[in-house]
């Protein structure tokens, strides 16, 4: 028994338990995490007599301690292999320190910064419903003398029923924080959907679809069409690089300077130098978009696009029944500032002629042999169904997609426009 430490009576060890009992009860009907942890570390002083508690929770993602609060002190946070704590939460044992300072796991540097003289530690684990460690119970000074042996079993029925309690209200507290953020990326999913044009324009001779299924919730391709009063229809599918909610907004803003770009004039060069430098402004050095933007005039069956670093274009001529990938302009926005795009590039169309667009999440689709879907395969369910629409022919090409990715989740954003003309 430590130094200090007076013989129980029997009385004693059952006022204990009923507070114990009492703990308990009361955890059960505390909801709030940091109300939880305020009550652990009342209830750890009054029920082993101490000076300070602190609780410390174990972050696995960092291996590290970390105190919402602890008495007179703010924030703690140690790795979990240093310390007394850290020994308690790896073994999963009490430890009885009867002499802090002699005591060569003790880290004396709080007390120095608070003016707390730490005598006696006794340190515990927390443990959950299945037996792994949540957390410590650390308390410093018993005021009767040192931690005895009713002290160290106390506290593991006492750890036991304070571990239970925290881990089920960690874990209500990652289900709410996860149900915050569906419902933010619910929200986003939702605005991120209602850019996407309605219908495809009304374009007399053509038969114009476009189409998109983010991996995620929100997705970091887009397409757009937007009637011009000019009578063109500026068309753009882009794909900003990653997907998730990031990349939505870089991709949200692409769409937006691409639109108030062609408002303002109707030269390529200009609109896409315009928004390749304004997106140099905004964007992080990691992030970049590859564009496709072009203006289709039906009266005179023609496109003239630039390309920022889209491919692959592709143009398929009906009355040979042959595929023609078309070159890219310059490099993908939000690289380099001030770079200037080769001239646009014009298409003529005539009856069965179509401009194929797809987003690389399509040809880079893979099976379980690592196998790419690729280019070649959407060229012949295109040559092969040439008489479908072009509403048809993007469901049949990601109908073969699915089918060769044999059910895997989908890895990246699917983003496909088809321009044909009647």
């Amino acid at each position: 028994m430590p130094e200090g430490a007076g013989v129980r009576s029997d009385s004693d060890k059952i006022a204990m338990l009923m507070k114990v009992l009492e703990v308990s009860r009361r955890l059960g009907a505390t909801i709030d995490l940091e109300e939880l942890l305020g009550f652990i570390e009342q209830a750890a002083l009054a029920v082993l007599d101490c000076e300070r508690a602190t609780v410390f929770l174990w972050d696995r993602k960092t291996d590290e301690l970390y105190s919402r609060l602890a008495t007179g002190v703010g924030e703690l946070r140690i790795p979990v292999n240093r310390g007394i704590a850290g020994e308690v939460a790896r073994t999963g044992s009490v430890v009885n320190v009867p002499d802090a300072y002699r005591d060569p796991r003790f880290n004396p540097e709080i007390d120095r910064k608070t003016g707390f003289v730490t005598r006696n530690i006794l340190s515990f684990p927390l443990i959950g419903h299945d037996q792994l460690t949540v957390g410590v119970l650390q308390v410093l000074n018993k005021r009767s003398g040192g931690f005895d042996d009713w002290d160290e079993t106390l506290v593991r029925t006492f750890g036991a029923q304070v571990g239970v309690a925290l881990q089920r209200q960690l874990l209500l507290e990652q289900f709410a924080e996860k149900q915050r953020i569906e419902h933010d990326l619910g929200i986003a999913r939702n605005i991120q959907q209602a850019l996407i044009p309605e219908a495809p324009p009304d374009a007399a001779g053509f038969d114009i679809a476009g189409w998109n299924k983010p991996a995620d919730e929100t997705g970091g391709d887009c397409y757009d069409f937007l009637t011009l009063d000019r009578g063109e229809i500026a068309v753009t599918i882009a794909d900003a690089t990653g997907h998730g909610i990031g990349p939505a907004l870089v991709i949200a803003e692409c769409r937006a300077l691409l639109r108030a770009c062609a408002s303002l004039t109707d030269s390529l060069p200009r609109i896409v130098k315009l928004v390749n430098n304004l997106l140099c402004n905004d964007l992080p050095d990691n992030r970049f978009v590859t564009a496709f933007f072009g203006l289709l005039r039906p009266a005179e069956a023609r496109l003239s696009f630039v390309s920022a670093g889209h491919g692959p274009i592709v143009f398929f001529n009906a009355e040979h029944g042959t595929f023609e990938s078309l070159p890219i302009n310059g490099v993908p926005f939000g690289i380099l500032e001030g770079v200037e795009y080769d001239d646009p590039i014009e298409v003529a169309f005539r009856a069965g002629d179509m401009l194929l667009l797809f987003t690389d999440g399509f040809f880079e689709a893979t099976n379980a042999q690592r196998e790419q879907f690729g280019m070649n395969r959407v060229q012949q369910i295109i040559a092969a169904q040439r008489s479908a629409t072009a509403s048809e022919l993007i469901e049949r090409i990601y109908a073969e997609v699915v089918a060769f990715s044999g059910g895997a989740p989908q890895a990246d954003d699917l983003t496909a426009v088809i321009i044909r003309k009647l």
